[in-house]
């Protein structure tokens, strides 16, 4: 049995966040469902196949639709609305283990009034004596 990328009890979860963001009123062609290019997204990122790629025969409409919507709704913070529901709900199921995360510096920004290091200053340059 085929196991579903994208099963209906997440889409119930995650469609309300993704539908916050009203399509654009368009002429031509009909508008691919934002279940069909989630699960083509979804496919894509797990298979690492290019967009290009995307089979037409899961529906999920071009490579470039799903391309294009992955960008649009990351650039609504979609995807950053929709990490926070699924750690919600995962903190209140108690299944986050917090004692295995990591946090390193590059993650964080530094503070404002942050100490600076001073400048190096350069090494004189001796030349030796010549050999010749």
């Amino acid at each position: 049995m085929v196991r579903e990328i994208l099963p209906s009890e997440l889409w119930k979860k995650v469609e309300p966040v993704i539908a916050e963001l009203d399509p654009r009123a368009r002429t031509g062609r009909p508008r691919v469902p934002d279940r069909d290019v989630l699960r083509g997204i979804l496919f894509v990122l797990k298979t690492g196949i290019q967009w290009e790629f995307l089979p037409q025969e899961m529906g999920c409409g071009s490579g470039m639709t799903c391309w294009r919507r992955l960008k649009r709704w990351h650039e609504h913070g979609v995807w950053d609305r929709i990490h926070r529901l699924l750690l919600d709900e995962l903190q209140e199921a108690g299944k986050l283990d917090w004692s295995r995360a990591s946090l390193d510096a590059s993650s964080l920004p530094a503070k404002r009034g942050a100490h600076r290091r001073g400048r190096i200053q350069p090494i004189e340059v001796v030349l030796g004596a010549s050999t010749t």
